[in-house]
């Protein structure tokens, strides 16, 4: 399994995220995360903490969620460029994607359909 993540992880090494070439980055994170079974890490809010008094379940699905945030955070802040690491440090994965998204989603689809 560690290999296939490797490998899968290298998706997105090959270019890092530069804004032009947004909808490929993000289809190719959507793979890696898929597959680590982490998608709902950029899908969903941050939850609400069960607090102290909660179930264990509770807090076992939160952290894991938090655990989880913060492993595809790194991992997406790995495959951008310096400037865009500096635009996104402070935020966590699913911020990151929403942000990314304003600002490249429609800007790169206008661009594919220029091209094609």
């Amino acid at each position: 399994m560690a290999n296939n993540m490797t490998s899968l992880r290298s998706l997105l090494e090959k270019e890092k995220l530069n804004g032009i070439n947004f909808l490929d980055w993000f289809r190719n994170l959507r793979i890696v995360l898929k597959q680590e079974r982490k998608e709902n890490v950029i899908e969903e809010h941050v939850p609400n903490d069960p607090g102290t008094n909660a179930p264990r379940a509770d807090k076992d699905k939160f952290k894991k969620h938090m655990d989880d945030m913060l492993d595809v955070g790194c991992l997406m802040l790995a495959t951008m460029t310096p400037e865009l690491q500096k635009q996104h440090e402070d935020m966590v994965a699913y911020e990151m994607i929403q942000n990314l998204k304003e600002i490249y989603e429609g800007q790169a689809h206008q661009m594919r359909c220029q091209e094609g």
